[in-house]
């Protein structure tokens, strides 16, 4: 593990494997940097790839009030000024959100695969996710909190959330709760497609399981055609579970150009 320090004096712990040209994975709510290692061991034998722990989350430092998209921004811009000052991107679920507002805020991204980028333009707004999250953590209700998020924002069935809080990782998730702060106010950022319409985006890549949810898959195809020129693949038979050995070669050859 090796350590940077953000803007705001934020210490975010990462991963460096592989030799090549620089890769940053991103991963998504309630994930730390472990979960996004099989990819990046995939993606290793051609890039010098970093996987970094988001803010409150694993080695990093804990999550600072108020809760600010522009915070993990800023994150994420010292990852690249790590890779060298610039770096292709790899964001999974809502990492890949966080991937296009750092994108749209001008860091150096010089190409952007994303994995089922879960935006949401519907109601409830995105106060109602974010402000009821921090409502919850505030008053000690963690494990409310990762109940609420499953549900409300995920959509995951009732059966399986209530199976989920039986098993061993729950205590897990409740312990990166407050982080989840940061995916719920990025799901919901009603200002995104207008932002990217504006933006001359490098070569994007966004990726979807065509067994994944229509829901999932529908935000897809929205934020694919928001970002000028992106390229959109189907995987057949994979789900918003990320399997390195199918998606780590598509993925790998997008990078290479």
């Amino acid at each position: 593990m090796e350590i940077t320090t953000s803007r705001d004096g934020t210490t975010i712990a990462y991963d460096k494997i592989g030799e090549g040209p620089p890769v940053i994975v991103v991963v998504g709510v309630f994930n730390e940097r472990a979960t996004g290692l099989p990819l990046a061991e995939a993606l290793a034998r051609d890039f010098t790839v970093f996987v970094y722990d988001r803010r409150g989350r694993g080695g990093s430092g804990e999550v600072a009030l108020p809760y600010r998209i522009d915070d993990e921004v800023d994150d994420l811009k010292a990852m690249i000024e790590v890779a060298g000052g610039e770096a292709a991107v790899f964001g999974y679920s809502s990492g890949g959100l966080l991937a296009l507002k750092a994108l749209i805020a001008g860091a150096a991204i010089t190409r952007l695969a994303l994995y089922e980028p879960p935006y949401q333009n519907e109601n409830p707004s995105p106060a109602d996710h974010a402000g009821h999250l921090t409502e919850l953590i505030s008053q000690g209700r963690r494990s409310e909190a990762v109940e609420y998020f499953q549900l409300k924002i995920i959509g995951m069935p009732p059966p399986m959330v209530e199976q989920a809080r039986r098993a061993p990782f729950w205590l897990a998730l409740e312990a990166l709760a407050p982080s989840a702060v940061y995916d719920a106010l990025l799901v919901s950022d009603r200002e995104l497609p207008d932002e990217l319409a504006a933006l001359r985006p490098p070569p994007t890549l966004v990726l979807d399981g065509a067994a994944s949810p229509d829901r999932l898959r529908g935000m897809v195809g929205a934020l694919g055609t928001a970002v000028d020129g992106a390229r959109v693949i189907a995987l057949d038979g994979q789900t918003h579970t990320i399997d390195p050995e199918v998606t780590g070669p598509i993925v790998a050859a997008f990078l290479r150009g």
